[in-house]
């Protein structure tokens, strides 16, 4: 069977805008990801960081590339689109990931308040 590129997805909050909070958050979500789905730094493709604009303290992709030591990896991070009424304080993490899994057998995370994002996965796997 071969590799195909798949999306794993996740979500979460951190308690608030500072350096800390963003690594710890996007640290946890990261590795849950990882374990929940075995994924190797040599199949990544690349990871995108998201943030709600309430989040700029730090750069998410500083977790994965220095407390998870992805340094092959592409990383990047950019802003949500700011819709009024939105959930604060998120970060999302897509990681585009080589893999012989099908897309239904793959494991979304959503944690903390993020949860609320995606209730039909949220508490699937956990």
């Amino acid at each position: 069977m071969a590799n195909f590129i798949r999306g794993v997805k996740g979500a979460t909050t951190a308690t608030s805008n500072s350096q800390e909070d963003i690594l710890e958050a996007t640290e946890e979500l990261m590795l849950e990801l990882i374990k929940c789905n075995n994924i190797q730094e040599k199949d990544v493709a690349s990871v995108q960081f998201t943030t709600t604009k309430d989040l700029n303290a730090e750069f998410p992709a500083v977790a994965a590339r220095e407390r998870i030591e992805w340094h092959n990896v592409p990383l990047m991070c950019s802003h949500e689109f700011d819709k009024p009424g939105a959930l604060e304080k998120c970060i999302r993490i897509l990681i585009l990931w080589n893999t012989k899994k099908l897309q239904k057998d793959i494991v979304h995370i959503y944690t903390k308040k993020a949860k609320v994002l995606r209730p039909d996965i949220s508490n699937k796997n956990k």
